[in-house]
């Protein structure tokens, strides 16, 4: 590891202005960036602490139902948090995954999310919440939708000297489920990961959404599945068309842990399971 100026700024504003500068990182849990700079492909002149940040941790229920999640909230409070749990249970299903307990004790969700991984756990339970991204610097603040906040692996639309500061998502459908397609039981990347979200109407579905993680350039929305969806009772027929257009909208690749071709043919699985669950949990 080379050595690097540490700083712990107590503002928002402190920590934007410090981040705008040229060739620094910021550190939240430090679970990706104390690894990068091991392996010294990351090399910082300069780290930002978040930690003594006010106003940045914390899991809030507002009165109107929706949920307000700080970008310092560890991935295990997401895991166990009550109301994440009953109401968005994907991401709580997706923070799960992150790790092992003692990873997720650390990770907090605004990391998994900056780092811009296509394949992060969390980003699909929070694509089908339909989350909005609130964005500080020492110019302002922001907020975006989450399907727009990714431009590339390891990319987002952040401008020099942004930090995220929280995730709002708003009152939420009635059932939901996330799917992650690895080898080993616990503590791998994501092959394919798949979220589902539904709202139901006499048994008719009135909000489908479909996230899919590790299947595209960035995380991505099934909007044709759920075109197919929305307005229809579920039947096995419609599961299979929706299945095939979420694995047609998908743009995978292949790599050393999984094949574009298995990638493609596993979306389509998926979404029917994540689907078919997230309407028996509605």
């Amino acid at each position: 590891m080379k050595n690097f100026e540490f700083f712990e700024p107590t503002t928002l504003a402190e920590a934007s202005r410090l981040f705008a500068q040229e060739h620094t990182l910021l550190l939240a849990g430090g679970t990706d960036i104390v690894i990068g700079m091991k392996a010294l492909t990351e090399t910082p002149q300069s780290v930002i602490s978040l930690q003594k940040i006010p106003g940045l941790a914390g899991i809030t229920t507002e009165s109107d139902g929706s949920i307000s999640v700080g970008a310092m909230a560890k991935v295990r409070e997401v895991e166990l948090s009550a109301d994440i749990q009953q109401h968005h249970t994907a991401l709580a299903e997706g923070a799960a995954e992150i790790g092992s307990i003692q990873i997720r004790n650390l990770a907090t969700i605004g990391g998994n999310i900056a780092h811009a991984s296509p394949a992060a756990d969390t980003v699909a339970g929070l694509l089908v919440a339909d989350a909005q991204v609130d964005i500080a610097s020492a110019d302002g603040e922001r907020s975006v939708p989450i399907d727009e906040l990714f431009t590339g692996p390891g990319q987002t639309v952040l401008a020099p000297g942004e930090i995220i500061t929280r995730f709002r998502l708003p009152a939420p459908a009635s059932g939901s489920h996330y799917i992650k397609h690895k080898i080993r039981e616990v503590m791998d990347l994501a092959f394919i990961g798949v979220a589902a979200s539904v709202s139901l109407d006499n048994g008719v579905i009135t909000n489908a959404r479909i996230g899919l993680a590790a299947v595209a350039p960035t995380p991505i929305r099934a909007t044709e599945a759920e075109n197919l969806l929305n307005g229809n009772e579920l039947t096995p027929e419609l599961l299979a068309q929706a299945g095939e257009a979420a694995a047609a909208g998908a743009s995978p690749i292949s790599d050393l842990r999984c094949s574009a071709e298995h990638r493609s043919e596993m979306v389509d699985v998926l979404t029917r399971r994540t689907v078919q669950t997230a309407v028996d949990r509605a």
